[in-house]
C-alpha cells in the first residue's frame, strides 16, 4: 500500500509537495527510489520499536519545514492532481485549522470520516440506534492538510493516546481555539480495516483511549461550550 501511494504520490503532485516523511514504524528496509529519483524531497524515520500515532506523527512534524503539514494514513489511495490544490485551497481559508478531502471505501460508498464528539451517548446513537450525526466535530486523520502553524500552537497530537481518539482530541482542541474544519470537494479512498472493533490488542487500545478522552478537560470543555453556545 506504501509503494502504491507513494507512485500516486510522484503522479499527482503537480510541484504541490515538497517533502515526503516516511515513518517506518516496524523494521523495514529502506525505499527504492522510481526512476530518475523522487520528485520532492524524501526522509525516512526507522523506529528502534513502535511508537504511537500521535507520537509518529509529532516525530515527521520536527522534520517539516513547509507551510503545510499533511497527515496521511499508507492505506490510502486515487491521490489525483486536483486534490492538491483543493486541499490547499481550503486550508488557507481564515480561521481554517485543518482540511480534509471527501472520503470513500473502495466500493465508492461514503466514508464516515465526519463524526460527532466521542462521548457514550452519542456512540449509542450511532451504533445501537443507527442515527445519523447532528454536527461534525471531528474528522477522522486517515488524511489532513493543517497549517503548519496551527500544528505549532496546537503543540501536535497528544502523545497520551497510543492509538484511537489522538485525531478527537485534536480536532475538539482545534476547535477550542477557535479554528475550523475544512472539507474540500475532491475524493480519495481509504482502506478503513476497523480493526478496533474486533476483540485484541486494537480493541484494547480504543478502549484505553476512550477512558482517557472521557476523563480529561478536552472533551467536557467542548461539549460545555456546546451546551452555551
Amino acid at each position: 500500500m506504501l509503494e502504491r501511494l507513494l507512485r500516486q504520490l510522484c503522479e499527482s503532485h503537480g510541484g504541490w509537495i515538497e517533502h515526503c516523511i516516511v515513518t517506518h514504524n516496524v523494521p523495514d528496509s529502506p525505499l527504492v527510489p522510481p526512476a530518475g529519483g523522487w520528485p520532492f524531497r524524501v526522509t525516512e524515520l526507522f523506529n528502534p520499536r513502535p511508537a504511537g500515532f500521535g507520537t509518529n506523527h509529532n516525530r515527521a512534524f520536527a522534520s517539516c519545514d513547509t507551510e503545510y503539514f499533511c497527515v496521511m494514513n499508507p492505506d490510502v489511495e486515487r491521490v489525483t492532481a486536483a486534490l492538491w490544490p483543493a486541499l490547499v485551497a481550503q486550508a488557507s481559508r481564515p480561521g481554517a485549522g485543518l482540511a480534509y478531502p471527501i472520503v470513500l471505501n473502495p466500493d465508492g460508498s461514503r466514508q464516515d470520516n465526519e463524526r460527532e464528539s466521542v462521548t457514550p451517548s452519542a456512540l449509542v446513537a450511532r451504533h445501537l440506534l443507527k442515527r445519523p450525526r447532528r454536527r461534525i466535530d471531528w474528522v477522522s486523520a486517515a488524511f489532513w492538510l493543517v497549517p503548519a502553524s496551527v500544528y505549532r500552537r496546537l503543540g501536535g497530537f497528544d502523545e497520551g493516546f497510543f492509538m484511537y481518539c489522538e485525531d478527537t482530541d485534536f480536532c475538539l482542541r482545534l476547535r477550542l481555539a477557535g479554528w475550523t474544519l475544512e472539507r474540500a470537494e475532491v475524493a480519495v479512498v481509504h482502506h478503513a480495516m476497523r480493526s478496533s472493533r474486533k476483540p485484541g490488542r486494537q480493541m484494547a487500545w480504543h478502549l484505553r483511549s476512550l477512558v482517557r478522552l472521557w476523563s480529561g478537560p478536552v472533551l467536557r470543555r467542548y461539549m460545555a461550550g456546546l451546551a452555551t453556545g
